[in-house]
């Protein structure tokens, strides 16, 4: 992270990873509901008590099969680890829920974004709580086709909401989904109509490099009264540089946003999880 705002929200538009001697990103797509993988093949699937009363679904789907690789994390530039289920998706999930139980949280008529979505667990959860738009992105579209739409279908008995699946590069795909932006230049948005109501991600800040065009998209997106984003990560993502506090700062340096942390997660099952919440002051 820079040491100054100039070049703390310097802004790179060659990949997620702001380094020009990676591969250039693949180009921004919307992928259809009806081009998942063939209806024929039935996805493999593990079920996730959340708590009593919800069970999720979560699909197995390797990296060989679908990048042709071995089973990897990460492979910078091609694959950003969507077919992985990580902890921070649960978290995120449990949390969300919680609050829906003890009813501080509403999500019924919200239009709600989920970012670096993979499973889709956290989208789901609100498409199957009355949310009216949601929306699913990934840095691959192999990962919408072969993993999330059918995880969609896995966890529902039919459509309950307006859907929305779309690929690419942070540094771009705003360009394909709702705005209400308070950058200098909204020109390039996509549907100017008020932008999400909540924005959800899930371990999508491990890559220091990657933080300013995830903030980026967010307002670029988040709709700007009343909006929320609601985050969950590792705190520290060790040989990387990111994490959910190297993000918290950047966006108090900014001064834009107010952060909030709702719980630490220390179940000795990686290192300490956190999940925030932010919004416009």
């Amino acid at each position: 992270m820079g040491s100054s705002s100039n070049t703390l929200f310097s802004f790179s538009s060659t990949n997620n990873n702001g380094d020009s001697n990676k591969p250039s990103p693949p180009p921004c797509t919307q992928v259809l509901f009806s081009q998942s993988q063939s209806q024929s093949q039935s996805l493999d699937s593990d079920p996730i008590l959340i708590n009593d009363s919800l069970t999720l679904y979560k699909g197995r789907v390797s990296t060989f099969d679908v990048f042709g690789v071995a089973n990897s994390d990460l492979l910078p530039g091609k694959y950003e680890g969507g077919l992985k289920l990580w902890e921070g998706s649960l978290d995120l999930v449990r949390f969300l829920y919680t609050e829906i139980q003890k009813g501080s949280l509403s999500l019924k008529g919200m239009r709600v974004l989920e970012i670096g979505c993979g499973h889709g667990l956290p989208g789901i959860l609100t498409i199957l709580e009355g949310a009216s738009l949601v929306h699913f992105q990934d840095f691959n579209a192999e990962v919408l086709k072969c993993l999330t739409i059918p995880n969609v279908k896995r966890n529902m008995s039919k459509e309950l909401a307006e859907l929305g699946f779309f690929a690419g590069d942070w540094s771009e795909v705003h360009k394909m989904l709702l705005c209400d932006s308070i950058e200098n230049e909204i020109e390039d948005c996509g549907t100017s109509c008020g932008g999400y109501d909540l924005i959800l991600m899930a371990e999508t800040m491990y890559d220091i490099t990657s933080l300013c065009s995830l903030y980026h998209l967010i307002k670029k997106c988040m709709k700007k009264h009343g909006g929320t984003v609601y985050l969950a990560g590792k705190k520290y993502y060790f040989g990387v540089g990111g994490g959910t506090r190297q993000f918290i700062r950047m966006v108090e340096e900014d001064g834009m946003m107010e952060a909030c942390m709702f719980s630490e997660v220390t179940d000795g099952a990686s290192n300490v999880r956190e999940v925030w919440k932010l919004s416009y002051k």
